[in-house]
């Protein structure tokens, strides 16, 4: 039976319903024994708001600026690792949908099409680059430069990945490890809809912006010894000086959870900064995102533009980081979860709801305007 999607977190329950497990807990699960990933929606749940009345909230606005651009949400889609394998050439889609909201999509390194048909099928729209620090440094450059000829300017670099965490879910679902080749086969069988539309339909399986590089394809069974093989333990600032010595757009820095690191990125020069533990995928047990963000955002003092994800799954996220200090935040998990169910279309209806319960929120505290929402809207207790 098909489920009924009223609300914004109904598309877990629908993603999980058709995907293969191995898909569905590599996009649920997290590093370790999962505390981060619980404790980022927990911590979200726990933050109070006022709710103020008779302050004349008959016209809202949500539009905003996001590093010199115009948006219509205070909103972008995050850098997802093979986002094509949960819809058929699911970037494509999302691109689509991304431009439909206004808001930008951040294009991650692994994803499974290529940056260049992503960026046709977003037809104008705002598309932003993720990137690793990998040890091939030919392929980082060659990656920037691609993303420049193709009109990106904004490079989103992801700094809190020297390795992959402990993600024990991948193991047991039959992502990784042992015979995970034939789980996979036999979870897709059992899965007929998505067999056709991503196993079949879908293809090539592989990544498309590290097998154009490489002229060699790298498939969903090389995907998690290639992370392993690539990722760089000996990052460091000196690494973001070299790319910043050619890459002329915005350098945005992804990972960030304490505010010693956060006043690097200001000293840096870098022009945002993600508050951000991976959605609890890597380092188990450091603070939620909402715990972190207050003091880096103090910190900082509006010295670089601070974005903040991990844990939103609702519009009253969206508002609560809002009011915590970001001046943006990023979806991650959400718009998959959509994705897996509906496609494209699916996305759009979770940032429909998403807009429609901001848009709730803000009337009922009392705010008209995103400049509204600051601290003096949280009770503290």
């Amino acid at each position: 039976m098909a489920m009924i999607i009223s609300a914004s977190t109904d598309f877990r329950e629908a993603a999980r319903r058709r995907l293969p497990p191995f898909l569905f807990h590599y996009l649920d699960g997290g590093a370790y024994a999962e505390h981060t990933l619980r404790a980022n929606i927990e911590d979200l749940g726990h933050i109070r708001l006022r709710q103020r009345v008779l302050r004349d909230v008959s016209a809202i606005s949500m539009q905003t600026q996001l590093l010199g651009d115009a948006c219509n949400l205070p909103l972008a889609l995050a850098p997802i690792g093979l986002g094509g394998m949960f819809a058929r050439r699911g970037e494509t889609q999302v691109a689509r949908a991304a431009r439909k909201a206004g808001i930008p999509y951040i294009v991650s390194t692994v994803s499974l099409c290529p940056l260049e048909e992503i960026v046709a099928a977003s037809q104008g729209g705002d598309i932003w680059f993720q990137l690793y620090v990998l040890k091939d440094r030919g392929f980082m450059k060659a990656m920037l430069e691609r993303a420049l000829a193709l009109g990106v300017s904004k490079l989103v670099f992801t700094v809190d990945m020297p390795a992959p965490g402990a993600r024990y879910r991948d193991r047991h679902s039959g992502m990784s490890g042992d015979g995970a080749g034939l789980r996979r086969i036999w979870q897709a069988i059992r899965k007929p809809g998505w067999a056709f539309d991503v196993g079949l339909m879908g293809q090539p399986h592989d990544l498309g912006n590290v097998s154009a590089y490489l002229g060699r394809h790298i498939s969903l069974e090389d995907y998690i010894g290639w992370l392993g093989e690539n990722f760089d333990p000996s990052v460091d600032w000196k690494d973001l000086e070299w790319i910043r010595s050619f890459w002329p757009g915005k350098m945005i820095i992804k990972g960030i959870l304490d505010k010693e690191d956060a006043l690097d990125a200001v000293r840096f020069g870098a022009d945002g900064i993600v508050v951000s533990n991976h959605g609890g995928r890597q380092l188990d047990s450091v603070p939620s995102s909402a715990y972190a963000l207050p003091d880096i955002a103090e910190a900082v003092d509006r010295r670089l533009v601070v974005l903040a994800d991990s844990g939103v799954r609702t519009g009253l996220d969206v508002l609560k980081l809002l009011a915590l200090g970001a001046q943006g935040v990023l979806l991650g998990r959400a718009y998959i979860y959509a994705l897996a169910a509906g496609g494209g279309g699916g996305v759009t209806h979770l940032l429909d709801l998403i807009e429609r319960e901001l848009r709730t929120a803000m009337t009922l505290s009392g705010v008209t305007a995103l400049a509204d929402v600051t601290p003096d809207m949280l009770v503290w207790r």
